[in-house]
């Protein structure tokens, strides 16, 4: 009911509105004139017969013949007024029954219902609109986007063409502004000059056209991308793009680096400054069975920010064990990357092929990823178009065991599932996992509800499209204090509080009240030091970069920076 008045307002304000009301009006008016002069034919009719009623009765006898109830109770005798009977029955089933709802209908609830979709979809956003994301389509990176944008409290509002859609995704909580993503105006209405960025995941075709028409809006905006092709990022970048994201060739890098066979060296993932995140294969390795303190990896100069277990992120704590799958989370400079490299290079170095179902955009950056760390595959498709000639490419349906033994998953260290239909990766896990319990494997999912239902399936590592694709984007817009290096796992900048002031790392209680790691401290001088030692002073002002999850950065800020 909150929206009555608005919708109300909206009607009134239509150019057609006082026309339609003044039209009903017309007719109303006509048809009580109409009632009225039949009333007083009905007391000059039953005068002819004799007979005598009130003014009141005459208006109650035309209403009740009109409206067709004819109750019986007053009739008359004659053939004249049955004649006048059957006239008033007739008017008033072309005038109560047909034109009174064609009138209502037509010019008043179908301006109505114009103006209450209008109020749920509007076409241009309020002027004093600032600092929102703009973005193009509701599939599910942008959907994964919406749900992180809301949970950092940014606005956003999605450009919808068709006015169904729009109503629908309203409904469904979603902002929204109606417009053409091929009209420069539809920008202009969604405030771009005011916007923070512009986040296109459309089609390749559709992605330049927007950029090229943002451009025309405003020539600064920020404006991400995401492409297909390779070639596309070239046009993208001609059209205007600022950040040309290329999904699947990100998709497939990321979960090559997953993979157990090939090496156990740092891959990095990220980084601030001169600070980076990095990735690193525990199995098979001395590492494995033991705690972190056991292992003494701080005497590497490295710090343990998060393990990946079977594809979950679990917090590092020194009593932490390294299981047999594990996948450790690093964080140091490239100097100390490179000494943990150097003590692990000779783990892990597996000749056997590793096994790439899928030979589409995921399938063949992976297989390329794979490719330069030196490990050997094997791709499965149906289709010969997409897996490369010679022994590497196998023609066949992954589901047939046949298939599956001549790409060599028998002894294969790994099985990577790239498929876009998350219901064949589970199937596929699923399968996979029957025929080889001890194998590990990787699978992609497009929507992020199915990642868990991957784990249940078997699989050891799931990556979700809208996840990386939405973190990506995310990244870009917080780029200069926050950066998202796995779901649920944030890098951030702060000054030191005050009430850290003084104390010493070992001593401040970040860890231990809040979840988060202090990973390095900027100096005077503007030097980062890195992984600094637990005696380490915090002085009130210097630079301090956390790591931790989302819920432990936002306790961060209430227990260390708001109180």
């Amino acid at each position: 009911m909150k929206y009555v008045p608005a919708q109300v307002v909206h009607f009134l304000r239509q150019r057609g509105a006082k026309r339609n009301l003044g039209a009903l009006a017309r007719f109303m008016f006509a048809l009580l004139g109409l009632i009225t002069l039949y009333s007083i034919v009905f007391h000059y009719v039953m005068q002819y017969e004799g007979r005598e009623f009130s003014w009141l009765t005459g208006f109650y006898w035309t209403l009740t013949v009109m409206s067709t109830l004819g109750f019986g109770d007053i009739t008359f005798h004659s053939d004249l007024g049955r004649l006048f009977s059957m006239l008033v029955l007739l008017t008033g089933i072309v005038c109560l029954m047909i034109l009174l709802p064609f009138t209502i209908i037509q010019f008043f609830y179908a301006p109505w219902v114009e103006a209450q979709s209008a109020a749920r979809t509007p076409r241009v956003l309020p002027e004093q609109t600032q600092g929102h994301v703009i973005l193009t389509s509701h599939e599910p990176v942008s959907s994964a986007l919406i749900r992180k944008l809301e949970q950092y409290g940014y606005d956003y509002v999605l450009v919808c063409e068709e006015i169904d859609e729009a109503m629908r995704l309203h409904d469904q909580g979603v902002r929204v502004v109606l417009g053409h993503l091929d009209d420069p105006q539809t920008y202009a209405n969604a405030r771009a000059d005011k916007a923070v960025l512009v986040a296109t995941t459309q089609n390749d075709v559709i992605n330049t056209n927007v950029t090229f028409t943002v451009r025309q809006v405003n020539a600064t905006l920020p404006v991400v991308a995401t492409a297909a092709t390779a070639t596309s990022i070239d046009i993208l970048d001609r059209a205007g793009a600022t950040h040309v994201l290329h999904l699947g060739e990100m998709m497939g890098k990321a979960l090559a680096r997953c993979m157990v066979g090939g090496d156990a060296v740092t891959h990095v993932v990220g980084g601030v400054d001169d600070l980076l995140i990095a990735e690193a294969n525990a199995q098979r390795t001395p590492l494995v069975g033991k705690s972190l303190r056991e292992n003494a990896l701080s005497e590497m100069g490295v710090s343990v920010v998060g393990i990946w277990d079977r594809g979950r992120l679990k917090s590092a704590t020194p009593d932490t064990v390294v299981g047999e799958h594990a996948i450790l989370l690093l964080a140091g400079s490239a100097a100390q990357l490179a000494t943990y490299d150097e003590n692990f290079v000779i783990y892990n170095v597996s000749v056997k092929p590793v096994v790439i179902i899928g030979g589409g955009r995921v399938g063949q950056a992976a297989s390329r990823a794979l490719s330069t760390r030196g490990v050997d595959w094997r791709l499965v498709d149906k289709e010969s178009r997409y897996v490369p000639e010679g022994e590497r490419g196998i023609v066949g349906d992954a589901a047939d065991p046949d298939v599956l033994k001549r790409a060599g998953i028998l002894d294969a260290p790994a099985v990577m599932i790239t498929s876009p239909d998350d219901s064949l990766n589970i199937y596929l896990t699923i399968y996979c996992r029957s025929i080889r319990p001890d194998i590990q494997i990787i699978s992609r999912a497009t929507l992020e509800r199915n990642v868990e239902t991957l784990h249940r399936a078997g699989a050891d590592f799931v990556m979700s499209y809208a996840s990386m694709g939405s973190t990506s984007i995310f990244n870009l817009l917080k780029r200069g204090r926050v950066l998202t290096i796995a779901e649920g796992l944030e890098v951030s900048r702060h000054a030191v509080p005050e009430s850290l002031a003084g104390k010493t790392i070992a001593t401040c209680g970040v860890r231990e009240q809040t979840g988060c790691s202090i990973l390095g401290l900027r100096g005077e001088g503007g030097v980062l030091e890195i992984n600094p030692k637990a005696d380490t002073s915090l002085q009130a002002g210097r630079e301090m970069i956390l790591v931790g999850s989302s819920d432990s950065q936002a306790k961060f800020l209430d227990v260390f920076v708001e109180e």
